[in-house]
């Protein structure tokens, strides 16, 4: 098992998630060493001013998309393992204990925890094109652990790509990546990525960036 864990999520406009989310994680993790880093897009609704008061670690930056949040909470961490979530509880705190303990067995640089049902067609596509490559399925789950040396200090060349990025980095650097099934609960009404149409056009496209950055920057 490990000494002590960083557990990272981002947040826009989720001023009613973030005090559940961190008692939640807190609670799962108690007797080990550890920490919450919230990540805050400049929400209006004053998440970060909660966060301030309930995580261990609270920034606020200028709105730039999901993944540069994440890899700026996984560079602010103090412990060398990190664990990403989505701060709505779509990702099971309760599963956090399980998921470092194969992480640590199966000497993983980056583990996903992959949803058996993938929900939206277009992640149905992503997982087609890019599963064979990176070695998971779930391109677009944020539910993961990493070892933070595998993409601390990684240039994002893409623009947004819901974390898809960060496996081309930790690929890159020639990290063992894997994954581990779990069947999650159902899915928010308003889901931060926008409405069905409108969450699966940008899937599409962040897919189609982390395509263009396997032919290019990450070959």
């Amino acid at each position: 098992m490990v000494s002590g864990v960083s557990v990272v999520t981002t947040t826009y406009c989720e001023a009613g998630y973030v005090g559940g989310f961190v008692r939640a994680v807190k609670r799962v993790l108690k007797g080990l060493p550890h920490e919450v880093v919230v990540v805050d897009d400049s929400s209006p609704d004053g998440t970060y001013e909660v966060a301030r008061r309930v995580a261990d670690v609270a920034v606020r930056k200028r709105r730039e998309g999901q993944t540069k949040g994440l890899l700026v909470g996984i560079e602010l961490a103090r412990y060398p393992v990190v664990v990403t979530m989505d701060v709505d509880l779509e990702n099971p705190p309760n599963l956090v204990p399980e998921l470092l303990r194969v992480f640590t067995e199966g000497g993983y640089g980056v583990l996903v925890a992959c949803r058996a049902e993938i929900p939206r067609a277009s992640e149905k596509l992503a997982s087609i094109a890019l599963s064979r490559v990176l070695g998971v399925r779930d391109i677009y789950s944020n539910f993961r652990v990493y070892r933070k040396e595998c993409v601390e200090g990684g240039e994002l060349r893409l623009g947004e790509t819901f974390g898809g990025e960060l496996l081309l980095i930790a690929r890159s650097r020639g990290c063992r990546i894997g994954e581990y099934l779990y069947r999650p609960p159902p899915r928010r009404e308003r889901p931060r990525v926008g409405g069905r149409l409108t969450a699966n056009l940008r899937v599409l496209a962040a897919t189609a960036k982390l395509l263009y950055g396997l032919l290019t920057t990450y070959r």
